[in-house]
């Protein structure tokens, strides 16, 4: 059966990517004269749906009013982000207090299961403990600067829609304050407003309340979380921010009519008289993240729950923080030097130099590739007191060796050392020995272990070689040996007495004479782009020579695996296999004893 179409007029509109996922219940196109609709969709009652509010009316069909969700993206649409999550109102829109909206219907009527209750608590729980916002590229400022307060007012810029179809105007604000400064005589108030109104590009509302002895005007970007941290009492006309900060446990006065306004929960200068019930903090958010809001995943193009993007996010913004600020780059090539900087986020600028000599006097921190960091380096950021980062590929690297100039998908920054060091910490090790990881992580960590199995991922994904070869089916213990590249700085660092895969192979059945021993060198070794090669002796060694053969596939059927320091100790970890290490792996003390033979 055909889906009814739903036509669009707003160019907008047609650059969301998941759209067809946000909508699955229509088959979507761009208006085009002559083609009838079903349905036609707009931006809320924004001004550019006015052409399709009127076809809708003309045309006798359904208007479909599309707005952000409350729950959007790492940073605003102006820099290029997609939405994370959409609104979809077949009624109305959440902000147009004037009418009903579909969120304000399931307020009034619908009943919530316990399934929704407990999921609506612990997605609350996460946005308070990554304390997320609807846009989230505001950094974590600290407030000290500012006069002690314990009350907030939200400034709105102006031409807000949700201020003029929330019964406000800009007087609402001037009596807001004018309430806030009669409440608390003597205290004085802090005045949240857009940076933009501070720049003078964009008008608020309360911007000359920087004028009055009392009051304190805060322009820059800050986490709206940080500012509730410091204060009891939020006042608001229509703002987001004053759900967010019933969230955070905060009393707030709505001096306009926002959607979580008219339940019991806020107290409020005016009222409505469709809202007819009282609702508890989990319920409105229940309705309004949980079956409002509808979640897609821009990058792959998705279905996904709030759950999903609160995670998503999460990371986003935890990835972006840590990259926040200036960085001096130094000895990276010029191949290096194309995707560096990607792994530094957008809210971090990079200036590369090609040695250590050519550093300037700075405390910025310093970042290089982890093996070409030398002691003069180490010296200079000592004297600058500058932190030092080493740079080094990731676990699930690329499909394509980094010789072969596969661009990496995954790096790892460390600010204390680098994972395959043992010498001295790394931030790796220090998480392994320091970090407590709650059950919400620890599902995660369960979740992406068993879809790296399913999927057959390594660090390098190459898939020249045969899926699987034929393996001996004797009875005797399986076991793969995986070559290393003998110069890389993980042999050197983590391998101090045995050194070679010569060497390997040599302990290995010494103290397992009777195994079936598989060995596979290194792809950069037999491509003979680095060095590795077993001497004339080693061949003797072992069984079966796998170097062909696809490493997800072997450690399936294996029994165990000896090396070095490879990554492919831990990847057959990851599969259950019995591990065992020459040399000193991260976290390897605990995690590979309990993995040992007997």
């Amino acid at each position: 059966m055909a889906l009814p179409t739903a036509c669009y007029f707003s160019s907008g509109i047609g650059r969301i990517r998941a759209l067809a996922t946000f909508l699955p219940e229509f088959s979507l196109r761009r208006y085009r004269p002559g083609q009838p609709a079903d349905h036609v969709l707009g931006w809320g009652l924004k001004p550019t749906a006015r052409r399709a509010r009127r076809y809708a009316l003309k045309h006798g069909i359904p208007y479909i009013a599309l707005e952000d969700g409350f729950l959007r993206s790492l940073a605003p649409a102006a820099e290029g982000y997609q939405p994370l999550s959409l609104v979809v109102d077949k009624q109305g829109i959440y902000y147009d207090a004037s009418r009903p909206s579909d969120l304000e219907t399931c307020l009034n009527e619908a009943a919530f299961s316990a399934a929704e209750l407990t999921e609506a608590e612990r997605c609350m729980a996460l946005l308070r403990r990554y304390r997320l916002s609807k846009y989230n590229h505001a950094p974590e400022s600290a407030l000290d600067h500012l006069p002690a307060s314990r009350v907030l007012l939200i400034d709105q810029t102006a031409g807000d829609a949700s201020i003029e179809y929330g019964r406000a105007d800009a007087n609402t604000f001037h009596a807001m304050l004018d309430a806030a400064l009669a409440r608390h005589p003597g205290a004085t108030l802090w005045i949240k407003t857009h940076p933009d109104v501070i720049a003078g590009t964009r008008r608020g509302h309360l911007a000359s309340a920087a004028a009055h002895p009392r009051c304190r005007v805060i322009g820059e970007d800050v986490n709206p979380w940080a500012l509730f941290d410091r204060v009891d009492e939020v006042h608001t006309v229509t703002s987001q921010l004053g759900f967010e900060a019933l969230m955070a446990g905060k009393r707030v006065y709505c001096h306009g009519l926002p959607f979580y306004a008219g339940w019991g929960l806020t107290h409020d200068t005016q009222t409505c008289s469709r809202r007819r019930r009282k609702r508890t903090l989990v319920e409105i958010f229940t309705a309004a993240y949980l079956r409002y809001c509808r979640y897609a995943n821009p990058y792959t193009g998705r279905p996904a729950t709030l759950h999903e993007t609160v995670t998503l996010l999460a990371d986003q913004r935890r990835q972006r923080e840590r990259g926040r600020g200036h960085w001096l780059a130094c000895g990276f090539s010029g191949w290096k030097q194309k995707f560096v900087g990607d792994f530094i986020g957008d809210a971090g600028t990079l200036t590369h130099y090609p040695r250590q000599q050519a550093l300037p006097a700075s405390r910025a921190p310093l970042l290089a590739w982890s093996s070409g960091i030398d002691a003069a380096l180490i010296d200079h950021a000592h004297r600058q007191q500058a932190p030092l980062w080493r740079m080094e590929d990731g676990f699930i690297r690329s499909a394509g060796l980094g010789v072969d100039l596969a661009r990496p998908l995954s790096l790892v920054l460390d600010r204390r050392g680098i994972y395959y060091d043992p010498r001295r910490p790394s931030d790796l090790e220090t998480l392994l020995n320091r970090a407590a990881f709650d059950e919400e992580l620890r599902k995660r960590a369960r979740a992406l272990r068993k879809r790296l199995v399913a999927l057959k991922l390594s660090k390098y994904n190459v898939t020249a070689g045969p899926a699987a070869c034929p393996l001996p089916d004797d009875g005797r213990e399986l076991i793969l040996v995986p070559g290393q590249v003998e110069t890389d700085a993980s042999v050197a660092a983590g391998s101090p007495q045995v050194r070679t895969n010569s060497a390997l192979l040599e302990a290995v059945r010494a103290a397992r004479p009777d195994a079936c021993i598989l060995y596979k060198a290194h792809p950069d070794v037999v491509s003979g782009i680095r060095l590795g090669q077993l001497d004339r002796h080693a061949g003797q060694l072992y069984d079966l020579d796998v170097s062909d053969a696809e490493i997800a596939s072997l450690l399936e059927r294996v029994d165990s695996v000896h090396t070095m320091s490879s990554l492919t100790g831990f990847e057959a970890l990851l599969r259950g296999r019995r591990v065992h290490t020459l040399g000193a792996h991260p976290g390897s003390s605990e995690l590979l004893k309990a993995h040992a033979a007997p």
